[in-house]
């Protein structure tokens, strides 16, 4: 693995790039296959390979062209053990939040508020429940950070959102009326999409921060936020 990934950090190898078969990348490396097929599958669980059974122009090993998966996965498995507190959590949540608002006010475009305010107008169903409910008000975080045109800062907001999705599900659940909940947090989203809209930064980021903080109390046991 640490041969793989320096020739990677060197630029030897590059995203897209296919591997050598088996055999030559094992004799190439001076390792093991079995070890090599170990350095393998951390890899493609690491979202950074991608390995296709088979022969042929499809078959084989293949650096990946997109960020995977592997950042969402570890993230979440982490903060499930609590290695990150939610006080971490809602901490990176606002950094990264009102940077991505203020600079969306800046930098989005009609297309991204049409694309907002769809996520939005599909939150106004009445029907749909806590969870899917939920869903979508992630997807609206994660659309403004990617309206901002920064790539990793949205794809860092998409790996946090993934990670605590269940986590918020589960605080939506224990509400008294979620549904009450909800009527807050969409007039919140229209407020921070018109100011986005109006090309307002730091009423924009204002928004988000109050949006973000009203939610939550924090309990003072074990660090957890409950809804407020």
């Amino acid at each position: 693995m640490s041969q793989i990934e320096q020739r990677i950090l060197d630029g030897r190898l590059k995203a897209g790039d296919r591997l050598p078969s088996e055999r030559e990348l094992s004799q190439s490396l001076g390792v093991s296959r079995p070890s090599l097929r170990e350095a393998m599958r951390v890899l493609e669980a690491l979202g950074l390979v991608d390995i296709r059974v088979g022969g042929g122009p499809d078959g084989g090993a293949m650096l990946v062209q997109s960020p995977g998966d592997g950042m969402v996965n570890l993230l979440k498995l982490q903060i499930a053990l609590a290695h990150f507190s939610w006080e971490d959590v809602l901490e990176t949540r606002l950094i990264l939040e009102t940077w991505s608002v203020e600079e969306a006010a800046y930098r989005a475009d009609d297309d991204d508020h049409a694309e907002l305010e769809a996520i939005l107008d599909r939150m106004d169903d009445t029907s749909i429940d806590s969870s899917e409910f939920n869903r979508l008000d992630a997807a609206f975080h994660v659309r403004i950070a990617e309206s901002t045109g920064n790539a990793l800062t949205a794809h860092f907001m998409s790996s946090l959102r993934t990670a605590i999705h269940r986590q918020m599900v589960e605080m939506y659940a224990e509400l008294d009326d979620w549904r009450e909940t909800a009527k807050t947090v969409r007039a919140e989203h229209r407020e921070i999409l018109q100011r986005i809209i109006d090309r307002d930064g730091p009423g924009a980021a204002a928004a988000v921060r109050a949006h973000i903080t009203d939610f939550y109390k924090i309990n003072p046991r074990d660090g957890s936020p409950a809804p407020a």
